[in-house]
């Protein structure tokens, strides 16, 4: 049973993540949802730590946990990190997979990225065959850092996400969290 006063609380591997859902958010949550963003110092940190704040965590709250799937297979590692939840007594828990990295969800908004970095080389990316699915893309962050010109990973955390069309979005693995957190939305706005 959803209690009106619970909060959307995000685990999350690492602090531009922290950035990209603390600007995200607010546009896709209606504004008396509250939410809490978590980050941690990377996948082994998020994995150890969260159990233990899964369990000590005391107010009514509905958990999002986002982890990169970087070279791990998708399936298994959703499953593991579903393991924990429930090994904490959290089976609730909504467990969401970036593919392969959360910058791969700028590939799937061109038009954000560009009006964040203005140099960015838009043509270049619409044009090739390897961009044309972002969640493939096996090194997103390293692909953004050596082609656009003052790409840096807090940066655009902070500032592509201003600019996104999340009904256009070509990233999979960004459209299935979004969805889930809209989902998360309404049960909350509407317990019972």
């Amino acid at each position: 049973m959803t209690l009106a006063n619970e909060m959307l609380v995000f685990m999350l591997e690492e602090p531009s993540a922290k950035e990209f859902l603390d600007h995200l958010l607010p546009e896709l949550l209606p504004p008396d949802i509250l939410f809490q963003t978590i980050p941690h110092r990377g996948k082994h940190d998020l994995q150890k730590s969260l159990p233990r704040k899964l369990r000590a965590w005391q107010t009514p709250a509905r958990f999002v946990v986002l982890h990169d799937q970087d070279s791990n297979d998708c399936e298994q590692l959703k499953e593991e990190l579903q393991a924990i939840c429930r090994e904490a007594g959290r089976e609730d828990t909504v467990v969401r997979i970036a593919c392969r990295e959360l910058e791969a969800w700028y590939f799937g908004d061109l038009a954000a990225l560009q009006t964040a970095f203005p140099k960015a080389p838009i043509k270049d990316f619409q044009g090739k065959v390897r961009y044309r699915d972002p969640d493939a893309i096996q090194k997103p962050s390293a692909e953004l850092e050596s082609r656009v010109q003052g790409f840096q990973k807090g940066k655009a955390a902070r500032t592509i996400p201003e600019h996104m069309d999340m009904e256009k979005n070509r990233s999979h693995s960004f459209n299935v969290l979004i969805r889930a957190v809209e989902r998360l939305g309404e049960e909350i706005a509407s317990p019972g």
